[in-house]
C-alpha cells in the first residue's frame, strides 16, 4: 500500500481479508462476527434449496414481510448454529423440529443451542413440524406474540 511500511501493509491485509475456515472475523466496533459465518455459506445455501415440507409451508407465511411487516431469513447462521428462520429486527429464531429432535442426543444439542442463542440475546421459538400443518394460524399467532 502506498504510504505504508511493509509491516503496516501486512497488518492492513490481514484485517481486511476474509476469515479462514472456521475463523471468526472482527465485526463493527471490534466485536466478533457471529452471524452468517463464511465457512457455512454453501451449507446454508444447500439447506435453503432443500427445505423440508414444514419449512416450505412456514416460509410461505413469513416471506416478503407478510407477518407484521417483519423480515425473516431462512437458514441464517449464528456462530456454528444454522437457524431455520431468523428475524434480525426482533432477534427471534424459529426452529422447526422433526421426529429426530425428540431423541435424547438431539434434545441435548437443542438445549445447548438454545442456551447459546439466548445468551446472545436471541429468543427461540420451537414448533413441531406437524403443528405447522395442523394449526398454521396458531403458529402465526404465537410468533406474533413474540414480535
Amino acid at each position: 500500500m502506498k504510504g505504508m511500511n511493509d509491516k503496516d501493509a501486512k497488518n492492513y491485509d490481514n484485517q481486511n481479508s476474509p476469515p479462514v475456515l472456521g475463523g471468526v472475523s472482527e465485526g463493527r466496533g471490534g466485536k466478533k462476527q457471529i452471524n452468517n459465518q463464511p465457512y457455512l455459506k454453501s451449507f446454508r445455501r444447500k439447506l435453503r434449496n432443500n427445505l423440508t415440507s414444514a419449512e416450505a409451508v412456514l416460509w410461505k407465511m413469513l416471506q416478503h414481510k407478510k407477518l407484521n411487516g417483519k423480515k425473516f431469513r431462512r437458514q441464517h447462521s449464528v456462530d456454528k448454529y444454522i437457524l431455520d428462520f431468523y428475524c434480525p429486527e426482533e432477534k427471534l429464531a424459529i426452529e422447526l423440529d422433526g421426529q429426530g429432535h425428540f431423541e435424547m442426543a438431539h434434545s441435548e444439542h437443542d438445549v445447548k443451542r438454545s442456551v447459546f442463542l439466548e445468551k446472545n440475546g436471541i429468543k427461540v421459538l420451537r414448533f413441531e413440524n406437524k403443528t405447522i400443518f395442523e394449526s398454521p394460524e396458531g403458529v402465526l399467532e404465537e410468533i406474533k406474540n413474540f414480535l
